[in-house]
């Protein structure tokens, strides 16, 4: 099979195209034949150090797929060769989305979204799960509760502030002012751009901020939230703030969840998600693709195919 294997720690050119012995499917694994693979921001950050990740005996980066079952190994009862799947398996582990053929734990997936393509379904894995585990199972984000999503056009952000509207919150989001009507269409009540104005002078009695930033913005958060207010930042735990006034912070690292891929295909099919594509580009143009995602400038996210 072919893949994109990083042939040293560096700039996206150290992705380069490489034939591969196809993997098999062992206990309760299934083989995917990968249609779309999601670029995230843990994709150029890996591939330029090496860090945070178990990496196998060749490096090939990527988590978020979207694909059809070619063979099932033993014990597998959820899925049989034709499904069409997707997900983002073994992360923090080495996946290696960047290939042809992907295999993973079985119930490291879920059915694709019927309603979506493989280039849309490979668009949501990591981002929702993390938007998800964040808002839902962390902040246990309730009904009228009022939220902060940082980079609100952003691969995270701008499944987020679906998300927390879906779960009945008052939603405000930061971004650039072109995209403050993009942001509103996905459902914030409140848009502030970033650029012009300090947020916390105009935010204020916030239950729960989701900080996809990081460092000073992180800090700022606090000032927003009322007390018993929750923070969750994404970069790092380097990036979790010493907490006051009743306030809590935590970071988290996102995890391949079965049960939470079908609840965002649940939302998918109810009309209240759905990704936006800033750029579909074939398998052997990764290293464009993390040229692109580097600039930070993207909306939604960034897609491989595979032909």
């Amino acid at each position: 099979m072919r893949a994109m294997v990083v042939e040293q720690w560096g700039g996206p050119e150290n992705l380069v195209e490489r034939e591969m012995e196809r993997p098999e499917p062992g206990l309760n694994e299934v083989l995917v034949r990968v249609h779309a693979a999601g670029v995230n921001p843990v994709d150029w950050k890996t591939r330029a150090s090496g860090a945070l990740i178990t990496w196998g005996e060749v490096p090939v980066v990527g988590w978020d797929v979207s694909g059809t079952v070619e063979a099932v190994g033993p014990g597998v009862g959820i899925f049989r060769p034709g499904d069409e799947v997707f997900g983002m398996p073994l992360f923090p582990r080495q996946a290696g989305a960047y290939a042809q053929y992907v295999v993973a734990p079985a119930r490291h997936l879920a059915p694709k979204p019927a309603l979506l393509t493989h280039v849309e379904a490979a668009a949501l894995p990591l981002a929702a799960l993390t938007a998800w585990q964040a808002l839902v199972d962390t902040a246990h984000l309730r009904p009228g509760e009022r939220v902060l999503v940082h980079a609100a056009a952003g691969g995270v952000g701008h499944l987020a502030v679906q998300i927390a509207k879906a779960r009945g919150a008052h939603v405000t989001g930061t971004a650039s002012a072109g995209k403050h009507d993009l942001v509103r269409e996905l459902g914030a009540d409140e848009v502030v751009d970033y650029r012009t104005t300090r947020f916390e002078d105009v935010v204020s009695d916030m239950d729960v901020v989701l900080d996809s930033l990081g460092g000073e913005t992180a800090e700022r958060s606090l000032k927003v939230l009322r007390p018993g207010g929750r923070l969750i930042t994404l970069p790092g735990p380097d990036d979790v703030p010493a907490t006051h006034d009743g306030v809590r912070a935590a970071w988290i690292l996102v995890e391949p969840d079965h049960h939470a891929l079908r609840n965002i295909t649940t939302l998918v099919h109810q009309g209240r998600l759905k990704p936006i594509v800033h750029a579909s580009l074939p398998l052997t143009q990764a290293a464009t693709a993390h040229t692109i995602g580097e600039q930070g400038h993207t909306t939604g996210k960034i897609v491989l195919t595979n032909t």
